[in-house]
Order: C-alpha cells, then structure tokens, then sequence
C-alpha cells in the first residue's frame, strides 16, 4: 500500500509541478549526506509517520457479490492508515524552492483526494477514496523540529501532507448454509413424548394423550403411632409429614 501511494503522489506532482520532466521527485530521507550528494532540482517527499486513523474505522461488514449479483460472502471494510510526508523543493537558490512550494501548494490545495486518475495499483481497484490534508498544524506529540533534528539536517521550508489511504484486511467471511425446512416448535413438559408440531400449525395425526398424574404423597408403613406421608416422587421428594391412623367408632 505505502509503494502505491508513493506512486501515486510522485505522478500527481509531476503533472503539477514538474510537467516539464526538469525536476526530480524523490522519496528518499533529507539527510547531510543526501543533500551534498544531489544535483539537479528535487521535489523531497519523505515518509516520516505511519499510523491507523482509529475515527475512521467501520466496522460494518461489506457484502460481496457474484455476476447476478447475489451476495454469496461478506468482508470486513478496508481499514484507513495516514501516511504522512515531509514536502521539500531542493535547488541552488532559496527562491526557487519558494516557486516549487509555491506550485505544490497551489497544485495540491486544489484535491480533497488523490483523483483516480493518479491511483496506482491496488488502490484503483477500492471504492475507498485516497484522502489528502496539505499543511495542518502539527500534533502534540511531534513537531518537524524533532524531525529535522532527528536527520541531523538543517531545517528548509516544507509542508505537511497527510495521505489517508485505505488497506484492504483481506479476509472474507463464507456464509452458512441455507435454511430449507420449516423451523419446528415443541411446547411441553419434561416427561411429555408428544411429537413435535411445526411452526404456525397444530399437531397432526393421533389426539393428545392426557398426561400422566404424579402421586402426591408415598406411605411409608411400620411408622411408630401412625405412618409418615412423604410428598412429591422419589426424583424430587417434598416434605415428611407423620399421620396418626384413624379408628372409627364402634357401631351403635
């Protein structure tokens, strides 16, 4: 992605500063040792920050679509990086780097993106459009005087640019298989073998058998002074009560 974008930048100067073929766009690290090396004029774009754009995270799956146009997978959407570039115009004098800003400042405050015209590669082939911010203020956490300390070169004019280009996770979700029966509800208690009936509809075939009674209470003989009743079933026994016998009286 960070080579597409390279590209895609390096033609949208030349066809905004350097039309004439005079001027060399390079993306290489502005450093002492670079600059005594260069010859001809030179537009610097360098690469100097990487980092996800976490607000412009989606995560809404995307569907993908055959030729009839049925949708037979879906994927996560393309994930959003900026890539920023340090901007400068190397000559022999200082106002010809002035014109050559002057010309990539005009040239690029014209696009809110890269035109797909420009797009290299993968990036063509995305909906995602190639984002471009010129010259914002620097965060808190950088500045280009960090930057240009850390090349150990003596700070030039340069601007800011901010690439958000999009980055493809590659993975695809198959869907499951498709539903061919009727889904099929059971109403009922633990214990009740009645069949199933479908959704929507009453059961069919033989009438509903009544449901077997649980017997409320077991008794236990041999009990001293009566007999104790135990509640419930053995799987889910319930209290024990004592129960004296009862004799009815003698017949008159």
């Amino acid at each position: 992605m960070i080579h597409e974008v390279d590209r895609s930048l390096a033609e949208l100067i030349k066809a905004e500063v350097a039309s004439g073929g005079d001027v060399d766009v390079v993306f290489d690290a502005p450093t002492k040792d670079w600059a005594s090396r260069r010859s001809a004029p030179t537009i610097n774009a360098f690469l100097y920050d990487i980092r996800e754009d976490v607000g412009r995270r989606d995560a809404v799956p995307q569907p993908v679509r055959n030729a009839e146009g049925r949708v037979i997978a879906k994927r996560p959407p393309p994930r959003r990086f900026r890539l920023s570039y340090l901007l400068t115009a190397w000559t022999q004098r200082p106002e010809d780097e002035h014109r050559l800003l002057a010309q990539l400042l005009t040239g690029f405050v014209r696009y809110d993106e890269i035109p797909r015209t420009f797009l290299d590669g993968g990036l063509a082939d995305l909906d995602t459009p190639v984002l471009m911010f010129l010259a914002l203020p620097p965060t808190q956490d950088r500045s280009l005087t960090d930057i240009w300390t850390a090349l150990g070169g003596e700070m030039k004019p340069s601007l800011d640019l901010v690439v958000v280009a999009p980055v493809d996770p590659g993975r695809v979700y198959e869907p499951g298989p498709p539903v061919l029966e009727q889904p099929r509800l059971r109403v009922g208690t633990d214990g009740d073998t009645t069949p199933e009936a479908p959704a929507g509809g009453r059961r069919r075939g033989r009438a509903p058998q009544p449901r077997p009674r649980r017997p409320a209470a077991v008794a236990v003989p041999d009990a001293p002074g009566g007999e104790d009743v135990q509640a419930g079933t053995d799987e889910q026994p319930g209290r024990t009560l004592h129960v004296r016998r009862w004799t009815p009286p003698p017949p008159r």
